[in-house]
């Protein structure tokens, strides 16, 4: 085992730094930037395993199967979230290697396409709130509606589609993740939380097959860094530190938690916003309660920085 090993969530910040400019040349620059900061924590001897998020790529590929839905068949989800993770694991892979080699760092990187298992009963798929794709007049979603899928409105800003986001139970692909960890290698795995799959028995065999799902990212990475006994879970965020009572006149900024802090805060209530840091609060609270150590929240500028001890949200066991 690595004596030294991460799993970094970086999150849609890392990718599209800046909404109006989301097009491929700057999703490059920003990539580039991230993969610097991932450069320094190689250098300084660890192991990576690198997750990702793919919101708004998913977004995209959604609306151009709408665009061109006269002329060819549209994509499926899980297929969406699989494309993702080649096209998002490439550019990482890419830039991370160039960033290396160009620092004297002779270490493979690869991506992993990463299925993730879901309880086909999970009850988000009895209630889909996980709103995909662009919005919609009421009109052409419920042409949506028609097709299957359950679309919503969202508060007087149209119309749209909403999945279902199931709790990730286990990462397919685990073994193989912790052999190239093993040999040293960088890995890139779970991009978008994992392509969502369930057991579907034939026979004697349990097979898997893909739902129409997503997987939050940030609690598939959780689930990760437990399986292969990660020292480290970093989810690099768009904040620099964890706050309380987050854009409000009382606001604090927190150097350090407990796993009971943690539990303690998410429970009030008031901190952490359901979209945004709640779910990252919970993937620390499974990862420390099920054998992590340590885990830290900041942004990517301040990784380094927040590795040695100078600032971001450290949470600990006790």
């Amino acid at each position: 085992m690595n004596e030294k090993l991460a799993v970094v969530a970086i999150g849609g910040n890392s990718l599209i730094t800046d909404k109006r400019h989301p097009d491929v040349p700057h999703q490059w620059d920003a990539v580039r930037e991230t993969c610097r900061h991932l450069a320094d924590m190689i250098e300084d001897g660890w192991t990576l395993v690198v997750t990702h998020g793919n919101g708004p790529q998913v977004g995209y590929i959604l609306r151009r199967n709408e665009l061109a839905s006269p002329e060819v068949h549209a994509t499926p989800l899980d297929i969406i979230v699989a494309d993702t993770q080649g096209s998002i694991g490439y550019m990482l892979q890419q830039a991370l290697r160039n960033e290396l080699y160009s620092r004297g760092v002779r270490k493979p990187v690869v991506s992993v396409v990463t299925q993730v298992l879901v309880d086909r009963d999970d009850p988000g798929f009895q209630n889909p709130t996980k709103p995909i794709g662009s919005f919609l007049e009421e009109a052409e979603a419920r042409e949506f509606e028609k097709e299957g899928w359950q679309v919503v409105e969202d508060a007087g800003r149209g119309w749209r589609r909403v999945v279902a986001s199931p709790m990730p139970l286990r990462v397919i692909e685990q073994d193989a993740i912790q052999s190239l960890t093993r040999n040293g290698d960088v890995v890139i795995a779970v991009g978008g939380g994992g392509i969502p799959v369930v057991h579907n028995t034939k026979g004697e065999l349990r097979q898997l097959g893909g739902v129409n799902a997503v997987i939050d990212k940030d609690r598939a990475s959780s689930v990760l860094a437990r399986e292969i006994k990660a020292d480290l879970l970093l989810i690099s965020t768009a904040v620099e530190k964890v706050a309380l009572n987050f854009g409000k006149p009382n606001e604090e900024w927190l150097d350090h938690m407990t796993l009971a802090e943690a539990k303690q805060y998410l429970a009030e209530g008031t901190h952490f916003a359901p979209g945004s840091m709640a779910p990252k609060m919970e993937a620390v609270i499974s990862f420390l309660e099920n054998g992590g150590k340590k885990a830290l929240i900041t942004d990517p500028p301040n990784i380094k920085r927040a590795l040695a001890g100078e600032t971001g949200t450290v949470i600990v066991v006790e």
